[in-house]
């Protein structure tokens, strides 16, 4: 992966690290719940540090960007190719979110700290994802795993 306009979100997306029962009552609990389904990669090897990580990224800034939308994300040392993972919180928990909206939707990435392009190519193409009204509600609305892979892919077409 080498050109970083090549990276398919649709790709990295996998059904095992997809989860629309989110059952966190607050940021730190879907936090530990997001890593433990990037942890079902495999590419993960110590969760406990993924999760102190990724809740000391939040301290710098929420990544709950409004519409009921988080990019949880953070780089780590030892991961090969980024790391994407989905999850829904059906009654949403707040997550400090800019519009004061509580968060259903959580897109979490891990890149390692070598990838910082990549990384941020990634961020770039969910936040736009996210910018359609649309495809958010489709996200909120999926019945299952192969559903959210769909919408993915679909609206991948039109970035």
């Amino acid at each position: 992966m080498h050109a970083t306009d090549d990276i398919k979100l649709s790709a990295l997306l996998k059904p095992k690290s997809i989860n629309l029962d989110l059952k966190g009552k607050d940021k730190v609990n879907i936090i530990t719940e997001l890593v433990d389904l990037v942890g079902a990669s495999g590419k993960v090897k110590n969760k406990k540090a993924l999760v102190n990580a990724l809740v000391e990224r939040e301290k710098l800034g929420s990544t709950a960007i409004g519409k009921g939308v988080a990019i949880p994300h953070t780089k780590i040392e030892g991961v090969g190719a980024p790391i994407l993972a989905f999850g829904r919180c059906g009654e949403g928990v707040d997550f400090n979110s800019l519009d004061g909206e509580k968060t259903r939707i959580f897109f979490i990435l891990i890149s390692s700290k070598e990838d910082v392009g990549i990384h941020l190519k990634i961020l770039a193409k969910i936040s736009h994802i996210i910018k359609d009204k649309f495809a958010v509600g489709l996200f909120k609305k999926a019945k299952n795993k192969d559903e959210i892979l769909k919408i993915m892919a679909s609206v991948e077409k039109h970035l």
